[in-house]
């Protein structure tokens, strides 16, 4: 892998509950700096990430429904539409985990289905996030073959704020079900440039991190 094949693997993220507007811009310039895929945001940032985005191929990525999950899905589908809106170019979602631990897989992939068709009809990339460290490997087992089902863009490990971030044994189950049907992003904890070569290794195709810079910097040194 070269520097630009690293740099386009990555969601620079700032996802934090009082990122500033300054924080956005500043975010947005290291994105640009460093050809960074995406910005991953709370939606709420959009559009201003938008404006500050205007110009350059840095997709603005809105989280939905973060980091809990736990929200209607009329509510996801009225945050997803708005985010989109505001110039929202992704979306990663949070799966409603309630639901997954009652088993109601029909609720879970009518979710995943509606959220997916909203985005696929604007032209803007869809991820689904398990969120797993509260899941069984059965739990992950299942979300991914309604996955590959409903074949959104990416299926992705984690929000990066619950208990446990993404691990390379969990982005080789997720990838071993979806197979080429659907792209597995790794999220949560990945900060050097070892530790996103293994997910890549692993499976993964995009990497959330707020570390970028840090493994870019690493790799070129």
């Amino acid at each position: 892998m070269n520097k630009n094949e690293i740099a386009q693997m990555i969601d620079h993220t700032n996802l934090h509950a009082y990122a500033s507007h300054e924080d956005m811009q500043k975010l947005c310039k290291e994105a640009i700096e460093n050809n960074f895929k995406m910005v991953a945001i709370n939606s709420v940032q959009t559009a201003i990430c938008k404006e500050y985005l205007k110009g350059t191929n840095v997709h603005v990525g809105a989280a939905i429904s973060f980091p809990l999950g736990q929200t209607t899905l009329e509510v996801k589908l009225k945050e997803t539409a708005n985010a989109i809106e505001n110039g929202a170019d992704e979306i990663d979602y949070v799966v409603n985990l309630t639901e997954v631990k009652e088993k109601n897989f029909n609720y879970i992939e009518k979710e995943m289905t509606e959220i997916k068709e909203l985005c696929h009809a604007h032209s803007v990339i869809c991820k689904v996030i398990f969120e797993n460290c509260y899941l069984t490997k059965e739990e992950i087992k299942k979300l991914s073959e309604i996955a590959k089902k409903v074949k959104p863009d990416f299926i992705k490990t984690s929000t990066g704020f619950g208990t446990g971030g993404a691990t390379v044994e969990d982005v080789k189950l997720m990838k071993s079900i979806v197979g080429d049907d659907v792209k597995v992003k790794a999220a949560g904890g990945i900060r050097d440039l070892k530790t996103f070569l293994a997910m890549v290794d692993a499976g993964a195709e995009r990497i959330g991190t707020s570390s970028g810079i840090k493994i870019i910097n690493e790799f070129e040194s």
